[in-house]
């Protein structure tokens, strides 16, 4: 009954919990915390960790290693001024160049009174009365929230409203105005400190930011309870500059006029923050206290991507600042209106651009914005949001589906790629000491042959009237990849036998994730018509350096030279064979990595589809010669920071 009592647990992904219920609906209650295990507790595929939370997309890992530094309650800002062409430095916060005047956001002070209260069933029903204001005051920011930046960024809203409903804020509530004479203020603001300070004991950054957002729900509280106003939004455009926002601050912005957001306090991983990113406002946090004595109508220069903040800058730097923003802001522009057009380089390589999709409207959103097809479909998506194995009908319904939205373009289907961090409730396995080396991917389709055979027959049977590849996951030995095969010829076999229309063949391809593939990669040729480079668990496993893991994530860099090599046998291998090589790692959307793909000799990029448009932008600016260069100084390369340096420049 309290998330805060849950949360304070510190549990990260992938602990073991034991749960407990006991009294009526007991079995129902246990049933649905399953299923909700199952679903990875509401996270979308994309979003999915594999571990301790990391740093926000976009974000260095040292930057949200530093988590969230609250605000003190009160803070006394310096008296002078930052002087002229000081440069400020926070955290980034949500990339993208800001030039433009201060507006400061000052909320009116609360506060709590200290004298005892009078009548205590009156102080308790005027907390009650501020509960159900801020109630309806967050629903009408969660309201906004989905309809600005999409459900699942408006979700952290839900959080908020379980804050008012929390036991362990409300008992404690009670018992200071019912028995020890407080006042509602006090008892609630007392309340709210002792579980905030609950959160900032936990030595995980993430968790230790939502301290920020109880204190928020906290003042709001307060603010209602002593009957003062919201704080204003800025009026006109300019950067706001405060100490710290609310979501629902950042939530009431107006995204035409704020330039951007400059936070004395907070952090990457604030939920503040991930609004921030979501509805494209540049923002810089954890900037200092020197911040908050910057007058009204001062001049700033924010870049949200280096966490800086210049005061009142000469006018050379403006002027830089500003052509570095337009210019940002014509390329993307550019890049979306030619997002539909085909990807071809300076010298008239074609280079297939696709999405990765894990979820029926994900096809629709990466049709959208130009995608020339799914390049990787995780098909696991209805077996984690089901209760039952979804039968052999509802997976081809699913894969048509998805293939009609295409309208022709092609859907590479990959193969159930589950265990590790991906266990199915209703489907028993064994616990595994290290589940990312154990039961995983193909090895487990195969290990479930009835499972597997039900999975390629629905997809041969979309295939029969749309072009559908078919991609086995986590591929180590050539003889699973026969196995494989063999079940694929037995569906079509028994779908011909029953006169089923069945396609002559379906393109079959490896994802190259394990080391041994990409060195055996000409033993692989005759057996597949395509390779897709898996490069986030390829550079994992060559660099034995899991990437949910904080301590050693960020060695696991694709762009890693041992990595790279691997890339490029791979490569070369499939290109003596007379087969295409695509890359669907997240390395595949970095722009400033697509030109050493593209002279490793990679053909096909596959990537989340809000990456897709600049994507393409990065191709047609690269010229494969000068590629194959940079391609050659990066083999040469002795670590992933010389190989990035090399790609910067």
């Amino acid at each position: 009954r309290s998330l805060n009592a849950v949360a304070t647990l510190g549990a990260r992904f992938g602990d073991e919990l034991l749960l407990r219920a006991t009294g009526p609906q007991a079995e129902e209650a246990l049933a649905a915390v399953g299923r909700l295990a199952g679903e990875g507790f509401g996270e979308p595929g994309e979003a999915r960790p594999t571990g301790p939370p990391g740093p926000p997309a976009g974000l260095p890992s040292a930057a949200a290693g530093l988590g969230a530094a609250a605000a003190p309650g009160e803070v006394t800002p310096p008296t002078t001024p930052p002087a002229p062409g000081t440069v400020l430095h926070g955290l980034p916060g949500s990339p993208g160049i800001a030039v433009a005047k201060a507006h400061r956001l000052r909320p009116a002070p609360v506060e709590v009174p200290d004298a005892p209260a009078g009548d205590a069933d009156a102080e308790w029903s005027a907390l009650q009365r501020a509960l159900d204001a801020a109630r309806h005051e967050i629903g009408r920011a969660r309201a906004a929230a989905a309809t600005r930046a999409g459900e699942y960024d408006a979700a952290i809203f839900d959080a908020h409203l379980l804050f008012l409903e929390d036991e362990t804020l409300l008992a404690p509530s009670r018992a200071g105005v019912m028995e020890e004479g407080k006042s509602a203020g006090r008892s609630w603001a007392d309340a709210v400190a002792a579980a905030a300070a609950t959160w900032e004991a936990l030595d995980d950054p993430y968790l230790r930011a939502r301290a920020g957002d109880l204190r928020s729900v906290g003042d709001q509280v307060l603010r209602l309870l002593a009957g003062l106003p919201a704080r204003p939004a800025p009026r006109g455009s300019g950067v706001v500059v405060a100490g710290d926002l609310s979501p629902a601050d950042v939530v009431g912005l107006d995204s035409e006029a704020v330039r951007g957001i400059a936070c004395a306090f907070g952090g990457p991983a604030s939920h503040a923050a991930i609004l921030a990113r979501s509805l494209g406002i540049p923002a810089v946090v954890g900037a200092g206290r020197a911040l908050l004595a910057v007058r009204d109508g001062t001049l700033l220069a924010l870049d949200g991507e280096a966490g800086t903040i210049t005061v009142d800058p000469p006018a050379d730097v403006a002027r830089a600042a500003e052509r570095r923003r337009l210019t940002k802001a014509r390329e993307e522009e550019a890049a979306r209106e030619r997002a539909h057009l085909p990807a071809v380089t300076q010298d008239g390589v074609s280079v297939h651009v696709a999405a990765n999709v894990a979820g029926l409207a994900d096809v629709g959103a990466a049709v959208a914005v130009g995608a020339d097809g799914v390049g990787l479909l995780r098909t696991e998506f209805l077996f984690l949001e089901a209760d039952h194995l979804p039968s052999e009908d509802e997976q081809e319904a699913a894969y048509r589906a998805a293939a009609e939205t295409l309208a022709g373009r092609p859907l590479t289907l990959r193969t159930l790629d589950l265990g590790a961090d991906k266990p199915l409730p209703f489907l028993p396995r064994e616990d595994e000491r290290n589940p990312f080396l154990g039961l995983r991917g193909l090895r487990l389709s195969l290990r479930h042959p009835d499972l597997l055979a039900a999975q390629l027959r629905a997809a041969l049977r979309v295939a029969a009237a749309h072009d559908v590849r078919v991609m086995f996951p986590m591929v180590a030995t050539v003889d699973e990849l026969r196995r494989a095969r063999e079940a694929l010829d037995g569906a079509r076999e028994a779908l011909l036998a029953e006169g089923v229309a069945v396609p002559e063949r379906v393109p079959v391809g490896i994802m190259v994730e394990v080391p041994a593939a990409a060195l055996l990669a000409e033993a692989f040729v005759p057996h597949v018509d395509f390779f897709s480079l898996g490069t986030n668990d390829l550079a994992q496993y060559t660099l034995a350096a899991e990437r949910g893991n904080a301590e050693v994530a960020a060695l696991a860099d694709a762009l890693h030279p041992a990595v790279l090599r691997l890339v490029e046998r791979t490569v070369s291998a499939a290109a003596e064979g007379g087969r295409g090589v695509a890359v669907c790692g997240e390395v595949a959307g970095d722009p400033v990595a697509i030109p050493l793909l593209l002279g490793l000799g990679v053909t096909e990029l596959s990537m989340s589809p809000a990456r897709i448009a600049l994507a393409k932008q990065a191709v047609r600016a690269t010229a494969i010669a000068r590629a194959r260069s940079l391609a050659g100084e990066a083999l040469a390369a002795a670590s992933a920071a010389e190989v990035r340096r090399l790609c910067g420049g």
